[in-house]
């Protein structure tokens, strides 16, 4: 099922070049790119444990189609039994998709959502007391800035009216066309943290007074983490273009993935305070006091999205590079080149999430306006890793 859309790839690019930035379908990178690591050095892990170093290299097997026929999905969330819940970027819905079955039950449609562009209905996350409080949180756009609420999830109540009404937890985030981040996710310490784009300003990204280009931090209902680099304020880290991907280790590490422009594309280890660099640096900088990235892609081989842990890697779905990439670990550095896995075979890759032990749940993203759609996409995939 190779996907050799040149029309449509081509036709995208115009698009973006004339909105005169981009960011999952950017233009051509330079021929010289190509794929190659530089980290950080490794801090000792917190676990005081010596770490497995996993072989160089893995492999990955699709188990199953989960469910097809879904529009613009962009966000994942395990319920917990096996379900899984999904967010529709353009319709602003959030489905319950069946893990046994695949039958899709629409949850309901969030209000106040502005899809355009990149914009919409984005990542979504379960309340680490999902159990007893049935909250979903969701990050959106509006008409006014990028927001995220909670919502009260109702199984009971009849289809399309299991939402409760949004509680706006944190708002003031820059919105655009483009680069609106949209990642959340609960922390192993119960914080929320959130990935943030500079909405094309590449100014916001080293203004530390700005949330745009940032890892946001916050509490559950949304105030400054306790422990934050910078008082009073839920900034995490700064100096990033468009955050679209955050995963954590076993060692509660966290690692972020994020557009470049027309260079390199970067997944990050994540420290408080530290400055990632755009936009004086794209990729690895020799000089700056910049965060280096863990691994580098071209852009035409990534664009990456959603990440996962598992199996001692880092797992990072692809948009423009249609693939899924393994990056092993050895604590914060890369162990072993990047392997690319499923490369064109399901198109646009947008969200990847952890499964337990060696199985990873897959979104495509061929219904966003930039994809080359067949007939049963887009669709949620169970893959088993190594």
């Amino acid at each position: 099922m190779q996907r050799r859309a040149v029309t449509a790839v081509l036709a995208a690019a115009a698009l973006l070049l004339t909105a005169g930035c981009s960011s999952d379908e950017e233009a051509p990178p330079r021929k010289d790119a190509a794929a190659s690591s530089a980290g950080a050095a490794a801090p000792s892990s917190p676990s005081g444990k010596a770490e497995e170093t996993p072989p160089a290299k893995g492999s990955v097997t699709v188990v199953r189609t989960v469910a097809t026929g879904l529009a613009s999905p962009w966000g994942l969330a395990p319920v917990g039994d096996g379900d899984l819940l999904v967010s529709s970027r353009d319709e602003a819905t959030i489905t319950r998709i069946d893990g046994r079955t695949g039958k899709k039950t629409e949850l309901g449609e969030v209000p106040g959502v502005a899809a355009e562009g990149e914009g919409g209905l984005l990542g979504i996350a379960l309340s680490p007391d999902f159990a007893s409080d049935h909250m979903i949180y969701a990050y959106f756009t509006s008409a006014s800035d990028n927001r995220i609420v909670r919502m009260l999830y109702t199984e009971r109540k009849p289809a399309g009216e299991q939402l409760g009404a949004p509680d706006t937890v944190f708002r003031g985030i820059p919105k655009g066309v483009i680069h609106n981040g949209g990642r959340i996710a609960f922390g192993p310490d119960r914080m929320l943290y959130a990935g943030t784009g500079e909405s094309g300003d590449t100014g916001l990204s080293q203004d530390k007074e700005s949330l745009g280009g940032k890892i946001l931090r916050m509490t559950p209902d949304g105030e400054p983490a306790p422990g934050n680099p910078f008082p009073g304020s839920p900034v995490h880290s700064y100096g990033h273009r468009n955050v679209q991907g955050l995963a954590w280790d076993r060692e509660q590490r966290l690692f972020a993935s994020e557009f470049g422009q027309n260079t390199w594309d970067e997944l990050n280890a994540v420290a408080p305070g530290d400055n990632y660099g755009w936009p004086e640096a794209e990729g690895h900088a020799d000089e700056g006091g910049f965060h280096n990235p863990v691994a580098q892609w071209s852009t035409e081989d990534a664009s990456p999205s959603g990440i996962a842990y598992a199996e001692g890697s880092v797992w990072m779905a692809g948009l423009r590079g249609e693939r899924l990439w393994r990056i092993p670990l050895k604590g914060t550095e890369a162990s072993a080149e990047p392997q690319a896995f499923l490369e064109g075979e399901y198109g646009r890759l947008r969200t990847v999430v952890a499964a337990g032990g060696d199985r990873l749940w897959l979104v495509t993203s061929n219904t966003d306006g930039r994809g080359d759609p067949e007939r049963e996409d887009d669709r949620v995939l169970e893959l088993r890793v190594s």
